[in-house]
Parts: C-alpha cells; sequence; structure tokens
C-alpha cells in the first residue's frame, strides 16, 4: 500500500473545546471545521503532521464504535521540553498525568492530557542508559 496520509482520529463529545487545545497550545492550524469533524494540521514544523478530531456519534462511524477516545498516548518530539513543561504545566496549568523526568530508554520527559482524556507524552530524546542503548536499531540519540 502506498499512503498519502496518515493521521489519528480523535473520537469525541468536545469538538470546540479540543480543537482550541490543540490550536492554543500545540500550534495546529485549523484546516476544515464542522461542527461534527475538525481537521488539524501542524505545518509550522520542519516536519507537517495532522489530526483530526470526529463527533464520536457521527453516522460515519459505525455505531458499535461510536465509543469517546480511549487508551491513546499522542507523542510530541521537541527540542526542549523543559521550556514546554514551564509553559504548559507551570504557566498553562494543563494537567499534570508524569512529571518531568529522564528514563533511562533515552527520552525526558512529562505527560499531561487533553480534554478527553488522550494522554500527551511531550519528549525530548536524550542518550539511554548503557544497557538499554543495546536496544536501538540506529543512533537515535545522536545529535547531528
Amino acid at each position: 500500500m502506498k499512503a498519502n496520509s496518515f493521521y489519528p482520529v480523535i473520537l469525541t463529545n468536545k469538538i470546540e473545546e479540543s480543537s482550541k487545545f490543540y490550536t492554543d497550545f500545540f500550534g495546529f492550524d485549523i484546516v476544515y471545521k464542522a461542527d461534527w469533524y475538525v481537521s488539524l494540521r501542524k505545518s509550522s514544523s520542519s516536519f507537517p503532521f495532522e489530526l483530526a478530531l470526529l463527533d464520536a456519534s457521527h453516522p460515519t462511524v459505525p455505531h458499535t464504535y461510536q465509543k469517546l477516545v480511549q487508551g491513546l498516548i499522542l507523542n510530541f518530539e521537541v527540542e526542549d521540553v523543559d521550556n514546554e513543561y514551564r509553559r504548559l504545566i507551570i504557566a498553562e496549568k494543563l494537567p499534570l498525568e508524569l512529571d518531568i523526568r529522564d528514563e533511562v530508554f533515552g527520552q525526558r520527559h512529562f505527560i499531561t492530557s487533553d480534554p478527553n482524556g488522550v494522554l500527551i507524552d511531550v519528549i525530548k530524546v536524550i542518550p539511554p542508559s548503557q544497557e538499554e542503548s543495546t536496544q536501538y536499531v540506529e543512533d537515535v540519540w545522536e545529535e547531528n
């Protein structure tokens, strides 16, 4: 299969609140907006990506799947995770689900959540421990 695009779609009953959350705090732009669906794009970064919000009760969702999002984590890799922590957690008072910390597998990160309970892991890649470095198939932690 040759895909032209790939993006997550969050099933929600909070379209407006979720749209505002991702545009205000994560810099997404609205590409399409209806009362039942919002398409968001983050085109200001070096790697453009998309996210969509869909009313879980919309008829395009098969009836047995018309449930709110559950068990989803969105990862945002950033240049300065400490600055994002100060901005999002300290200044903006977003919920803190996991406090900022270094992980032996090669991440400095913290976790917040969106209005739907979707976890948002804000990450800076750091060198892993010697033991963990053997798990990587490429040197993702080396700076260019």
